[in-house]
């Protein structure tokens, strides 16, 4: 089993949810979160003064599957959440050893 880290433009969230339920993706955490990468930001103006804006927005998933649709996950994601421009985001795979569901026991990739 794998689990799916993806980074992405909060304004790709809907694109991104309805491309993983397209494919029969239901389980996803997502969470609010904030951060930069290359583009290291962006200045603003408010009420006259200059900022630096240095940690952006951001989109975090995270859902676990099984190995054998890593490919498809991963590919259906990047399409759905690319813009082409700087700041699209990344995505992260890591193993997961095992998964109990606490309502009944179940282990493995049957507690998905």
């Amino acid at each position: 089993m794998k689990k799916v880290e993806a980074v992405i433009q909060p304004h790709k969230l809907d694109e991104v949810k309805e491309a993983l339920k397209a494919i029969g993706i239901d389980g996803l955490t997502i969470t609010e979160v904030r951060g930069h990468g290359r583009q290291k930001g962006h200045k603003e103006v408010y009420r006259g003064m200059e900022y630096e804006v240095d940690l952006l927005p951001k989109i975090k998933l995270e859902t676990v599957i099984p190995d054998a649709r890593l490919d498809e996950v991963t590919q259906t994601l990047a399409i759905a959440a690319r813009t082409g421009k700087i700041g699209d985001g990344k995505i992260f795979i890591f193993d997961v050893l095992n998964i109990i569901r606490i309502r009944n026991g179940d282990t493995g990739e049957a507690a998905l």
